[in-house]
């Protein structure tokens, strides 16, 4: 089992915190968020590391160097156009079953260890007010789509982006998101092929999404709890 972390990004909405900063590298209560990921993932499962850099990636691999608790690391370079890009950018190195997380979402262990033991599963959350996300629609236990740009009402599903995926994927064309110029979206590419390959929903204990400067409080007095 691989790991993979999509920490190319530079978080255009946290402002002058991300001037010299990644944002993955931003950190809550003393530790970055990519060492948050690493620490709530069983590495004892983990054969290798792969963590998909692009804006300021020498703060990334300056930090983290090649191998993280014995883990060894590889870093790929991302073009930056959509997570299914940045998942496909580094397909020669997934040759096995794989997770996948986002740079800016802390995952609580639990969800994580749930992953692991679902083939195909998405981590999802529940939305706490109206929110504009990813649609997830949900049938006979999987997830049969997304529709971006939605208007989700509380306790909506919403896709918390946390992945237990297989090299199989890469046979699939990747599909670009017709709500955003140049990305292509990695549900979206697995979706057209959901009566061969299941996408298994698998909601969240907690999922803590940092996407503006006062995030990280909140953040800070969730963890804490």
């Amino acid at each position: 089992m691989k790991l993979v972390i999509l920490a190319a990004g530079k978080g255009t909405r946290m402002g002058e915190l991300t001037k010299d900063t990644p944002k993955p590298m931003l950190k809550v209560l003393g530790k970055n968020l990519i060492e948050h990921k690493l620490d709530a993932t069983p590495l004892e499962q983990i054969s290798e590391i792969v963590l998909v850099v692009g804006y300021l990636q020498h703060v990334i691999r300056d930090y983290f160097g090649t191998e993280y608790k014995g883990v060894p690391i590889t870093y790929i370079e991302d073009t930056i156009q959509g997570t299914g890009k940045a998942v496909w950018n580094a397909k020669d190195v997934l040759s096995e079953p794989f997770l996948v997380m986002m740079g800016d979402d802390i995952y609580h262990p639990d969800d994580v260890a749930m992953i692991l033991r679902t083939k195909g599963g998405i981590l999802l959350d529940r939305v706490k007010k109206e929110t504009k996300s990813g649609k997830v629609i949900i049938q006979n236990h999987a997830i049969i789509d997304v529709v971006e740009g939605a208007i989700l009402q509380p306790g909506e599903p919403i896709n918390a982006a946390l992945y237990h995926l297989t090299p199989e994927i890469f046979d699939f064309e990747l599909v670009k998101l017709t709500d955003r110029e140049n990305e292509w979206g990695l549900p979206q590419t697995i979706i057209p092929h959901k009566d061969e390959y299941t996408l298994t929903p698998v909601y969240a204990a907690r999922w803590i999404q940092i996407t503006a400067p006062e995030d990280i409080e909140k953040a800070e007095k969730e963890l804490q709890k």
